[in-house]
């Protein structure tokens, strides 16, 4: 079952890599994401029911602001909107640097029905509690290790409507009530020219690796994390020739997220009753807990 759900607070770290250690090269804690990204207010890319407003109006409605050492991103959760109208105020920052090879960790807790969440855009979308790889005339077949189940093996977005080649987290403590009652997870996810890997470690798990739980780490080492939750490898789609440079977003869209999740049919899969735009125009108090929590971000090449 696809789950959909709001990414309530978030650690990230974003690296690159020689081999499979990684070392730290930046770091944004706080204010530092106000200068280090940009609030991008752009028509959503996976058409949700969403309005991204720029960094000013974001910080004047609250939508964006520092806590202390966090940074707060959170959705418009009192305004009831018009069918006419555009969609629910939310944010979409998008990093001033750009990266190839990386690594992303984050740790995270989430709820809410209607809300697709992204923590990285590398073609790899994080919510509905899978991973997906979107690329033309790329294909996610041949030989994985991975512990989640393959949805589909087509990355073609134009062929698949934006859904990619999605792999489902099997674990029910990955998103939704669970994940955060189990008090969130761990979320990691490394390119390299050897492909795309993702893993997922629910919080309080016995197995998280020692560097990802040290947020003082000054590098990391994916060889010890064990097998991912995703994969694919280079072997079925050459990422060099699909993939190049590219930033780190941060966003939180509404009903759309790879356009298939506002569809009735996926957004009922998650026990939500109704119609997936009706419930973002309608239920401002739906999404007071919409929000992103960051303590921190930090990259690794």
């Amino acid at each position: 079952m696809f789950s959909t759900g709001a990414l309530l607070s978030l650690a990230c770290v974003v690296a690159s890599v020689l081999g499979t250690t990684w070392k730290k090269s930046d770091s944004y804690v706080g204010s530092q994401f106000l200068s280090g990204f940009d609030h991008v207010a752009i028509a959503d890319p996976t058409h949700g029911r969403v309005n991204y407003l720029d960094q000013a109006t974001a910080v004047k409605k609250n939508i964006t602001y520092a806590h202390g050492d966090t940074l707060i991103l959170r959705a418009d959760h009192t305004t009831t909107l018009s069918a006419s109208g555009p969609g629910r105020d939310s944010f979409r920052l998008m990093n001033k640097k750009t990266y190839t090879n990386h690594v992303t960790m984050c740790v995270s807790e989430s709820s809410a029905c209607s809300v697709d969440m992204a923590d990285w855009r590398l073609g790899v979308l994080v919510g509905m509690s899978g991973i997906c790889l979107g690329a033309a005339r790329c294909t996610a077949g041949g030989s994985r290790s991975m512990t989640g189940t393959s949805v589909g093996t087509n990355c073609d977005v134009a062929a698949t409507v934006n859904a990619g080649c999605p792999v489902l987290d099997t674990s029910p403590k990955s998103f939704g009530e669970s994940f955060n009652s189990n008090g969130g997870g761990f979320f990691a996810m490394e390119r390299s020219s050897a492909g795309v890997k993702v893993w997922f470690w629910p919080q309080h798990a016995s197995n998280i690796p020692s560097d990802v739980l040290n947020v003082g780490a000054t590098s990391v080492n994916t060889a010890s994390w064990g097998t991912p939750m995703a994969d694919f490898p280079s072997t079925s789609c050459d990422m060099a020739s699909h993939f190049g440079l590219h930033n780190i977003v941060i966003n939180l869209t509404f009903c759309k997220c790879g356009d298939w999740a506002g569809q009735d049919s996926i957004y009922s899969q998650d026990g939500c009753s109704g119609s997936c735009v009706d419930h973002v125009n309608n239920n401002p108090c739906a999404f007071d807990w919409a929000y992103f929590d960051i303590a921190w971000l930090k990259i690794y090449q």
